[in-house]
């Protein structure tokens, strides 16, 4: 068969014959038919994501939309760090797939589901999220950063604050839920907008959210009520210089969401409400689908992780 495959981790995939999958006795083979080209795949295919094993060669993609033997079209996640999705067949356990529902697009699931998963899954799964919460999303104009500010808003947000560093992207973002729109590096502009948050979801980390938060506990009118920050992402580097007293002097409380600190189980278990709402417009991916084949000119192409490789 055929697949996008890494050789080199400081490299971009090429389109090339590979080894066919065999399926474990928990798997079976799928045909793919899309496969989503998001920012956890990039860190995949460099070998950077915290869980990568290291090995090469390696076909990269996490996720996908496929046809499985029974004849369903199904979403699907893969377990396998290097037999990913991004090939013409992939081995895939059936208990990590959903059926997609009648008039789903396989390119928008393909390329939204783990997108929207991110904060999906955060709000549900890691904190307790109040109906009627207040939200900031740090890192809004990326893709899973805009599916954020959809996403609070469909699980139950009063009012989102949405932030980022494009300009353009950051304009967009009241017409699809966000209340206020903050550029990343306003900081003072953050302290003002979000000093009623109860929640905050950061794609950025590093010293734009230590600066953010700094601001952000300090403007609090009753410091003693909780805020829970959530670290999903780390666009803007992996540590951040957190002052001890934005701890100890407010309700602030910091934790992290992904792959360990959520449970494959939960994951699983939120895929038909996502993808369901993906399905009917609550969550609107504007996906671009790129031939398989074109996946080195996709690779280097520059993009928001709204694009999904078909076959």
């Amino acid at each position: 068969m055929h697949a996008s495959v890494v050789t080199r981790f400081d490299t971009a995939p090429t389109w090339a014959e590979f080894p066919e999958p065999t399926p474990t006795p928990d798997e079976v083979l799928v045909e793919v038919v899309a496969a989503g080209l998001h920012p956890r795949v990039r860190s995949q295919a460099s070998g950077s994501h915290y869980t990568s094993e290291g090995a090469l060669p390696l076909v990269p993609g996490v996720d996908g939309v496929g046809r499985f033997p029974d004849g369903t079209l199904r979403y699907f996640a893969v377990q396998s760090d290097t037999r990913g999705s991004m090939a013409e067949r992939v081995a895939v356990d059936p208990r990590a797939s959903v059926v997609l529902p009648d008039g789903a697009d396989p390119v928008s699931i393909a390329a939204g589901v783990n997108p929207v998963m991110s904060s999906w899954v955060a709000l549900r799964r890691r904190i307790d999220f109040p109906d009627g919460a207040r939200v900031l999303v740090l890192g809004a104009t990326g893709a899973s950063g805009r599916a954020a500010v959809q996403v609070a808003k469909h699980l139950g947000a009063s009012h989102v604050v949405a932030s980022g560093r494009n300009a353009d992207r950051l304009a967009a973002l009241p017409a699809i839920g966000a209340d206020v729109v903050v550029p990343l590096d306003d900081v003072d502009g953050l302290a003002t907008a979000a000093s009623d948050v109860d929640v905050v979801i950061d794609y950025v980390w590093g010293a734009p959210a230590a600066a953010a938060m700094a601001a952000i506990v300090t403007a609090r009118r009753e410091r003693g009520i909780r805020l829970d920050w959530i670290a999903i992402g780390s666009t803007a580097g992996p540590e951040a210089p957190i002052p001890s007293a934005a701890l100890r002097a407010s309700g602030l409380t910091i934790v992290g969401s992904g792959q360990g600190s959520v449970g494959t189980g939960a994951f699983v278990a939120e895929l038909p409400g996502i993808v369901a709402a993906i399905t009917d417009g609550t969550i609107a991916v504007d996906a671009a689908a790129v031939p398989m084949r074109d996946v080195e000119a996709a690779w280097s192409a520059a993009g928001d992780g709204r694009t999904a490789l078909v076959r």
